[in-house]
């Protein structure tokens, strides 16, 4: 009878204490449900998600992630006309929180990298750009992007920057402009014309320069380079949202970081 008692009253811990064991499984854990994760990336994150994937997903065998990469503007568009997304990474901010605005977002974008901008010359250096200043000289065949992509933006930025620095032309921006020959769909066709010698320079991003072995960089003058913060949000549509918060939780986490910062990419501040 004694030992009865005692079953009935330790029944109610057991009880508890089985919940607790059998409670659902966080989403993006190891213990999660199968997933497989889409997410549209900038150009420019091309290489660090071709190392991301396999790091992410040996940690989490349930998560397969499907890349896709493109301009962010694209990609923007692409979700936008209903492209199956579950998570949106851009070489900006400005394209996430146009999804915000049109409440096609799962919450707000998180800042996970900060990126610089290089100027790259090709193999030879065929147009003997010495300074950025050489830029506008006449002759000199300039890649760009094309104006809805980030690189763009930034690039514009830095001209500006740059029209602003002793001894530069007055009309530098103009005749940077005029030298432009070409606007590729993203930043990694930008820098492959100049692997391939169809422009002397472009201005891209400092780890697209880092990973070509093809190109060469000219220096730019310290103040006048330009931070490029790229951010990430949640797709709306997405029907795996806590799988897609928790893969951007983990990029701006120490070992999402520290791949990042292996390609080049610099810390957000904060």
């Amino acid at each position: 009878m004694k030992a009865l008692v005692l079953a009935i009253l330790a029944a109610p811990l057991l009880v508890a204490c089985s919940t607790t064991g059998t409670s659902a499984p966080t989403p993006g854990s190891r213990s999660g449900a199968a997933v497989d994760l889409t997410v549209f990336a900038a150009a420019s994150l091309s290489g660090v998600l071709d190392k991301v994937k396999p790091a992410y997903e040996s940690i989490y065998p349930g998560t397969t992630l499907t890349v896709s990469t493109d301009s962010s503007a694209a990609l923007e568009a692409k979700i936008e006309q209903g492209a199956p997304a579950d998570l949106f990474l851009s070489a900006d901010t400005a394209n996430p929180q146009k999804l915000v605005q049109k409440r096609l977002s799962a919450g707000e974008p998180v800042v996970f990298a900060v990126n610089e901008l290089a100027i790259v010359v090709a193999s030879g250096n065929p147009g003997g750009i010495i300074s950025p200043a050489d830029l506008a000289k006449s002759g000199v065949k300039v890649i760009a992007a094309g104006d809805e992509v980030p690189i763009t933006k930034y690039a514009r930025q830095l001209v500006d920057n740059l029209a602003k620095e002793p001894g530069y032309p007055t009309d530098f921006a103009a005749a940077y402009a005029r030298n432009v020959v070409s606007k590729e769909d993203n930043v990694k066709a930008v820098i492959g014309k100049i692997e391939l010698g169809e422009g002397d320079a472009a201005i891209v991003y400092a780890t697209d320069a880092k990973a070509s072995t093809k190109v060469t960089t000219v220096d730019i003058p310290k103040g006048a380079n330009v931070p490029a913060s790229y951010a990430g949000v949640v797709v709306g549509a997405s029907s795996h949202q806590d799988a897609a918060r928790a893969f951007l939780g983990w990029l701006t986490s120490p070992d999402g970081q520290a791949i990042l910062t292996s390609f080049g990419f610099l810390t957000p501040a904060g």
